[in-house]
């Protein structure tokens, strides 16, 4: 059983239930199907799920948020965040078949019906959303021109909406060419190792 109850402190036993399920469920899924590295399932917990949860840190979507995750890959963040956050909408995007496969079927064991699946690139997507989410997907600069088509101009959340990353090491490259960016420390938030170098880029839209 994990602990999460030590960062959030208002999960359901549902909740709770599910978070548990999913490591069973990717732990089961990595054998036909590499979504996480081999090398690195056994820090499941701390690694993937906990680091995806670093976005509720920075910002609590309220109810009837649309995000979307673009190149989810096994589901991260947008998997945990959707149990966290079960009124809120996400969208799972990625380019490869295999992968959105187990997303689908851990959305379907899970039954989390706040999540939808979609097996395409970011490029031939148009929907708008209020936030856009990330795990080291590319470069910033990059990455936020091919996305920004997809962030609603209209702000419902305290946080106007916009892009929110998971990234590591030096960042002043990538962000050197944006107007207004905040960068959030993981450990901060969370006392394991893995974290000193871990953080959170926001880019709020337009920029």
């Amino acid at each position: 059983m994990i602990d999460l109850d030590k960062y959030f402190s208002k999960l359901s036993r549902d909740q709770l239930k599910n978070f548990n399920s999913l490591i069973e469920l990717y732990r089961a899924w990595n054998v036909k199907v590499n979504v996480i590295s081999r090398k690195d399932i056994d820090n499941l917990y701390v690694n993937h799920i906990l680091h995806s949860l670093s976005i509720a840190k920075i910002h609590e979507f309220i109810d009837g948020t649309n995000v979307l995750d673009v190149g989810t890959g096994g589901g991260l963040p947008g998997i945990p965040l959707a149990i966290l956050f079960p009124k809120v909408n996400f969208t799972l995007l990625d380019s490869i078949s295999k992968k959105i496969k187990v997303v689908e079927d851990i959305r379907k064991k899970l039954n989390l019906s706040n999540v939808i699946t979609i097996n395409d690139r970011v490029e031939n997507h148009d929907l708008k959303y209020d936030f856009v989410i990330s795990r080291a997907v590319s470069k910033m600069d990059k990455f936020y021109s091919l996305v920004k088509n997809n962030i609603k101009s209209k702000s419902i959340n305290s946080m106007p909406n916009g892009l929110i990353s998971l990234k590591g090491g030096d960042l002043e490259s990538e962000l050197k060419h944006f107007n207004n960016f905040k960068v959030f420390e993981i450990s901060k938030f969370f006392s394991d190792d893995f974290f000193l170098t871990k953080k959170i880029v926001y880019i709020p839209f337009p920029n």
